[in-house]
């Protein structure tokens, strides 16, 4: 799409996809104008676990799920929750998420994933060269930690997909565990470790010094809620915002979650639902990992950051307007303290976010029909590993590069009604 007036492309959404659509856009030469109703990475982007997880190309609706998930809901001890009340809103949206937990399926799926996540930490050092955001990217191993071995060959399945994808782990047992990270308790006997990774040692700082070079970059960043889009000829020429409409030339949704109602105005029902995630940041920590640690039993992830140790995981279902559970925290304090059982902390800070869920695991990238509008949501856990990537997919479709990538998976219209 070339740019055909002297409006701005208008990017609304200031977490790390949009920002980073909004750093690509500018280095081509476009005129961009960055909206959020918060200040740039405090929304999800905030909240993740940090990682940059170029392993993680398998959904979670692998085969065999189906049956699992009446366990998981009903155990004080599995990071599944959902608010029974909202059930009957959930239904329609989790019935089609769990009809992909099949093979074909799931294959399908993680090839689709791969191009997003595979590449992450080239991406995210693509976008931060030369930036003030670039120390934050640490390089590092990334490890699974399990009780047992057999805790590893049980997730076999999701092993031979990462190791197709070009994904295979060092294997560590025994005592050598804690010779690795010591802060380990005993019960950890294995580690499966995959080099070449890295994360982000302060998310929302992160994506706020991205914000600050697309300013210095020329662009221009304001806060304002968006209402609508007036369409001219069926092209976007305006977003109505609460501070008034803005004339554009085009425009890039990223608002996560967030982004259904908007895609409503553009005539799209989307199925899109919020995975609720949880962390817990232990401020001032001794005894954590010296590097990212997802602990199998929990299915939560241990990194540690700027402030501290930030573990984050769960899974709750309960939508977008009630506030945060007690039992998730509750259940991550738990595994923190059996998993590192040395770990000490000044203080605790806790959050609870929004993870944009579409029922097929794969994101919405891509023009919304031929409207200039242009999305990059829904990518549940990956939206921190997938952002940059997305991010520059868009914006080189935006300037007519033509990304090197088949884009259908990802299509907006794909999932709609």
């Amino acid at each position: 799409m070339a740019q055909d007036s002297d409006h701005p492309i208008i990017v609304i959404g200031a977490g790390i996809v949009g920002v980073s659509a909004a750093i690509w856009l500018a280095r081509a030469g476009r005129k961009v104008t960055l909206i959020d109703r918060g200040a740039p990475g405090m929304g999800t982007s905030y909240g993740n676990a940090g990682l940059l997880a170029a392993c993680a190309m398998v959904p979670v609706t692998t085969p065999g799920l189906l049956p699992k998930a009446p366990h998981y809901l009903l155990s004080r001890n599995e990071p599944l929750f959902l608010r029974w009340s909202y059930l009957p809103r959930l239904a329609p949206w989790l019935v089609k998420y769990l009809a992909h937990a099949n093979d074909p399926d799931t294959r399908r799926i993680a090839q689709g994933l791969t191009p997003i996540t595979a590449d992450t930490v080239e991406q995210h050092k693509a976008l931060t060269a030369g930036t003030g955001a670039a120390h934050w990217i640490t390089d590092s191993p990334y490890h699974f930690a399990y009780k047992t071995r057999a805790g590893y060959e049980a997730d076999a399945y999701t092993n031979a997909l990462r190791r197709e994808a070009g994904f295979v782990p060092d294997i560590i047992e025994g005592t050598a565990v804690q010779e690795v990270e010591p802060a380990l308790g005993a019960q950890i006997t294995c580690l499966a470790t995959y080099a070449d990774h890295a994360y982000i040692r302060d998310p929302g700082g992160y994506v706020a010094a991205l914000a600050e070079e697309f300013v210095r970059l020329g662009g221009d960043v304001r806060q304002a809620e968006v209402h609508d889009f007036t369409l001219s000829d069926g092209k976007v020429c305006e977003v109505i915002t609460s501070s008034g409409a803005m004339p554009c030339s085009g425009v890039v949704l990223a608002t996560g979650v967030w982004s259904k109602p908007l895609m409503r105005k553009l005539g799209l029902k989307v199925p899109l639902e919020s995975e609720r995630g949880y962390h817990i940041v232990f401020e001032g920590a001794e005894g954590g990992p010296s590097a990212p640690v997802m602990v199998a039993s929990g299915k939560f992830v241990a990194t540690p950051m700027a402030a501290g140790l930030r573990c984050a995981g769960v899974v709750e279902f309960g939508g977008l307007d009630a506030g945060p559970s007690r039992a998730p925290f509750a259940l991550l304090r738990r595994q923190v303290a059996a998993t590192f059982p040395g770990l000490v902390a000044a203080r605790e800070e806790e959050w609870q976010g929004h993870r944009p869920a579409l029922t097929d695991s794969l994101p919405m990238i891509g023009e919304v029909g031929q409207t200039g509008v242009f999305v990059g949501f829904g990518h549940h856990h990956i939206g921190l590993t997938g952002g940059p990537k997305t991010g520059r997919l868009i914006a080189q479709t935006m300037t007519g590069q033509g990304p090197n990538l088949d884009m259908s998976p990802y299509a907006p219209g794909r999932l709609a009604r």
